[in-house]
């Protein structure tokens, strides 16, 4: 779908977009084309797409794919989504499948839903799934993170995001970008590749650069699942107040006999802030107070 198409498609349903949705449309064909190269994409893959707007990666998704599933908060948008892609629209998850089609044909399924209430509100088993998509960059991490917390995480993570979170999210001990987000996301998979999306290829630009992260999630845990709730409750109360020294942090939730333990087994000094221990030090002190 070309800008001009895009403002037409607008302008003709009287459609004004929405600010406080994040509604930043990419319309540039080769950077939707780089990101479906970098999903690797199979005809038995199932993806999953957050913010479709106006389709034009969907188009690309279920050109490569086998089944998507787009999740759209927008009622108007999903109104044009079920004209342009002649689908019915979901309205739960157990409704998935109902649109699957014989022969081979890419099945899309479109649920009109607020993202993270959706996944919040229904478990689901997205093991054997990708996500591939455009977020939306007001909740984008807060999504990045409910996904790769949940113990059936996709084995793909395709998205684009602030130029920013995407910093974050390959950040390591010592740098300036590296924290919560940071190890949330990185205990389970690991940054393959990014790339920056000038902000001429969306419609309307956003004030912020862009990129698209790809996440791949390990192949061998770092940790435990039943260790996960004490790496996030550590990594959290570590760096409520990054100025502060982790150990005085940490008491607040912990004995200090255990930590001071803990710290000189791993040869963590007692005056170390959050911010200069690295991932696989996290992973061993979560292991230690758990």
């Amino acid at each position: 779908m070309k800008l001009t198409e895009m403002r037409d498609v607008l302008a003709t349903r009287g459609i004004q977009l929405t600010k406080s949705l994040s509604q930043n449309f990419l319309h540039d064909a080769n950077q939707l084309r780089r990101i479906i190269a970098a999903a690797e994409l199979k005809k038995t893959d199932k993806v999953l797409e957050i913010g479709p707007g106006l389709g034009p990666l969907t188009e690309l998704l279920l050109g490569n794919a086998g089944e998507v599933l787009a999740i759209e908060k927008d009622a108007r948008l999903v109104e044009l989504l079920q004209e342009r892609f002649n689908v019915a629209q979901a309205s739960r998850l157990h409704d998935l499948g109902k649109n699957l089609k014989a022969g081979g044909t890419p099945a899309l399924h479109l649920l009109r839903a607020d993202a993270l209430e959706f996944m919040r509100r229904e478990s689901h088993n997205w093991s054997d799934w990708k996500l591939v998509a455009n977020l939306p960059y007001s909740v984008a991490s807060t999504i990045l993170v409910e996904l790769a917390q949940s113990p059936k995480r996709p084995e793909r993570m395709v998205a684009t995001l602030q130029l920013e979170v995407a910093h974050r999210l390959m950040a390591k001990a010592g740098d300036k970008d590296y924290g919560v987000l940071t190890l949330l996301l990185q205990l389970d998979y690991e940054l393959r590749d990014w790339f920056k999306i000038p902000a001429g290829c969306f419609f309307p630009a956003p004030d912020v650069d862009s990129a698209c992260a790809v996440l791949i999630r390990r192949a061998q845990p770092l940790l435990p699942e039943s260790n996960h709730a004490t790496f996030v409750k550590v990594v959290k109360r570590a760096f409520s107040q990054r100025r502060k020294m982790m150990l005085k942090l940490l008491c607040e939730d912990w004995p200090a006999e255990k930590l001071e333990l803990a710290f000189e087994k791993l040869q963590l000094s007692p005056q170390i802030r959050a911010e200069a221990v690295s991932l696989e030090q996290f992973v061993a002190l979560a292991q230690r107070v758990a």
